[in-house]
């Protein structure tokens, strides 16, 4: 799918990969939706990008997410790409893993998701053609001690949008993943639980850029493929 003049949604746009696929998109030619719930940094991030509009949105919230795409809609009139990328990380071992905050990961890195897909899907159809990327990771490739719970949201992220890709091909909607790997973000900082010896005796993979795999979201868009790992 090309670019530009295209609506497209960017969950978790505040910072990391949202920051910089938001960024990226809007190089491109992009009316992009800024979707986060740090609402000054998004409001900041409005006036620097053209022909963007922020909402301030928490993923686990379902009338949040409605309003995402109701007023998306009422602004330009469709929306022709989501990109669910707002998530968190848990850390711990499944033996003591807090079942409470399991529930609140998954809140967000799937459930939010599906809510997100769910609302989208009938403008899409209406439409005749749209895109969904679920920003997944490269975790779900790999076994790696202590992140358990937050490789499970992903497996379960993987199924949800490769079946959906099957499903909704007979509308002309694309749904496809992207696996990136280690970021410089501040994705470990803001995991749940403590990070202490998470990666003891493991050798970890070169950490990339956000820049990175904005790069690699704009080129799944435009490739329309399955799957792409960074």
């Amino acid at each position: 799918m090309e670019i530009k003049d295209k609506v497209i949604i960017v969950t978790g746009a505040s910072q990391g990969i949202g920051l910089a696929v938001a960024k990226h998109l809007s190089s491109l030619g992009a009316k992009v939706v800024l979707a986060a719930r740090s609402t000054d940094k998004i409001k900041q991030l409005e006036k620097e990008l053209p022909n963007s509009l922020s909402m301030t949105t928490d993923m686990r919230n379902v009338e949040d997410i409605k309003n995402l795409i109701k007023k998306t809609i009422s602004k330009y009139g469709r929306v022709d790409i989501l990109i669910n990328n707002a998530g968190q990380g848990m850390l711990g071992s499944v033996e003591e893993m807090d079942i409470e905050k399991y529930k609140s990961i998954m809140e967000l890195n799937v459930y939010g998701v599906i809510r997100a897909m769910q609302e989208a899907i009938p403008y899409m159809k209406k439409q005749g053609r749209g895109m969904i990327v679920n920003i997944s990771s490269g975790v779900t490739k790999m076994y790696i001690s202590n992140l358990s719970a937050y490789s499970s949201t992903k497996y379960a992220l993987n199924a949800i949008s490769l079946i959906a890709r099957q499903e909704l091909q007979k509308n002309n909607i694309i749904v496809s993943l992207v696996h990136p790997n280690m970021t410089e973000t501040n994705f470990m900082k803001n995991a749940i639980g403590s990070n202490t010896n998470w990666a003891s005796g493991r050798q970890l993979p070169k950490i990339d850029s956000a820049e990175k795999v904005a790069e690699k979201v704009v080129e799944i868009i435009k490739s329309e493929e399955a799957e792409l790992r960074v």
